[in-house]
């Protein structure tokens, strides 16, 4: 295995975003249609925080209804503001980092994807999926 593999190898770099003024309803249909779990929000360059898929269904009643569920998920989504799901105190990874670092970093955190920044401007992001195929392809 290759040491001090730079984290930009694998992380992504064409990122989906949302912004504050975004709605959640918008965010369903950006997981759904990217098929993923994790969206950076930003004001500009900058990350604000991200919001996990799990936090969408936190505040859902998708689980609990069958019939209308799209009714009832854009009605409770209209209640709340990406702002007030959405995690503000977001740990942040510099582009420097290397994939072991992130990896020790992940291993230790509740947490599943990590903002790359270079400085304070959003370049990518890296997910523990991203670490589990990294593993996959060095066997």
């Amino acid at each position: 295995m290759r040491k001090r593999v730079p984290i930009t190898e694998i992380m992504t770099k064409n990122l989906v975003t949302l912004t504050t003024k975004d709605d959640l309803v918008t965010a369903e249909e950006l997981f759904k249609k990217h098929r993923i779990r994790h969206i950076p929000v930003v004001s500009g360059n900058k990350i604000k925080g991200i919001l996990s898929y799990t936090d969408l269904m936190r505040i859902s009643f998708a689980d609990a209804i069958d019939e209308d569920e799209q009714d009832v998920d854009t009605m409770v989504y209209n209640m709340f503001t990406i702002e007030q799901v959405m995690v503000k105190d977001v740990a942040t990874v510099p582009i420097q980092a290397t994939i072991k670092e992130v990896a020790q970093f992940l291993s230790v955190k509740e947490f599943h994807a990590l903002p790359v920044v270079d400085g304070d401007e959003l370049v990518g992001i890296v997910t523990t999926t991203d670490l589990v195929k990294y593993l996959l392809e060095q066997y």
